[in-house]
């Protein structure tokens, strides 16, 4: 785990079962960060932060509402051929029909993408042909962020679908 585990410090943990963690004893591995005392005080009042003010289940609870915004779309739009994800971990696949599967090429995504960049959501890309959007907002999202962030992609891909 990395990024969000220090909300912006530079944290990492690792989570491991014994018998893994009893097997790196047979080796030296050196960290620059390791054990230190700021870095565990942060991440400690992170989870703090999380456990208080209820991200995870804010997270939980706000990323069934966004995956059934997202699987609307799919049910709306021919080139939404897979909506997936758990929480706030979201992935849809574009292609270029529901039948064939084939990935929508690059120069399309890349239109689609755009537009709900200038229309205020920033999403990432990924698949192992940069056909899928990758969403990952930050745990504090809210459902009328969802709603916002489906209905920009609703525009996007309308503008899309009438070119």
């Amino acid at each position: 785990m990395a990024k969000g585990i220090g909300n912006g410090y530079p944290l990492g943990a690792i989570i491991t079962t014994p018998e893994i963690a009893e097997s790196l004893n047979k080796a030296l591995h050196f960290n620059t960060y390791g054990g230190n005392p700021v870095a565990c005080a942060i991440g400690s009042a992170v989870l703090d932060v999380i456990e208080e003010e209820g991200i995870q289940a804010n997270a939980a609870h706000v990323g069934e509402a966004f995956i059934k915004g997202m699987m609307d779309l799919r049910d709306e739009f021919e080139v939404i051929g897979d909506v997936r994800g758990k929480g706030l971990m979201l992935g849809m696949e574009l292609v270029t029909d529901k039948q064939s599967r084939l990935p929508l090429p690059a120069a399309e995504v890349n239109a689609i993408w755009e537009r709900c960049k200038d229309m205020g959501i920033l999403i990432g890309k990924g698949g192992l042909n940069g056909n899928v959007f990758r969403i990952k907002p930050p745990m504090c999202i809210t459902e009328d962020d969802a709603r916002f962030a489906c209905e920009v992609m609703r525009l996007s891909f309308k503008e899309h679908k009438s070119q």
